[in-house]
């Protein structure tokens, strides 16, 4: 299996409308970014090609208007740049990391209760 290059800043935010929409066509995820960001259709479309290439999009062409689907879950981009980042920047250190992402920006006290979970779940995990 092929290993995935991570998404570029470009291609996240085509994921990001994927992502939100469940499927698409290239007009769709143009009109979704062309609201914050100037970029003409073509530009979108060969991005999205590129993705398709590249395997971090699916493509529909049954239909005349081709509809697109991301092929990488949400879940595995932000797995993958957190460990990208865990390790190139704070050098294998969860709580260094964790620190300063609740530096930049604080969480809320449901977000805190969902954290303290986690590390109790991870913690009783880690007795067994």
């Amino acid at each position: 299996m092929k290993k995935l290059l991570a998404p570029t800043n470009a291609e996240l935010d085509i994921l990001h409308v994927l992502w939100d929409r469940g499927a698409a066509t290239v007009r769709e995820v143009h009109e979704q970014l062309s609201q914050t960001k100037t970029a003409r259709y073509t530009t979108t479309l060969k991005q999205m090609q590129v993705m398709t290439d590249k395997g971090l999009v699916k493509r529909d062409d049954s239909e005349r208007s081709h509809v697109y689907q991301a092929a990488i879950t949400r879940e595995h981009v932000q797995r993958q740049t957190a460990r990208h980042i865990l390790h190139r920047v704070f050098q294998g250190s969860s709580k260094a990391l964790l620190m300063e992402a609740l530096g930049v920006k604080p969480a809320s006290t449901k977000e805190l209760a969902e954290l303290k979970q986690l590390l109790d779940d991870h913690e009783k995990g880690r007795k067994r």
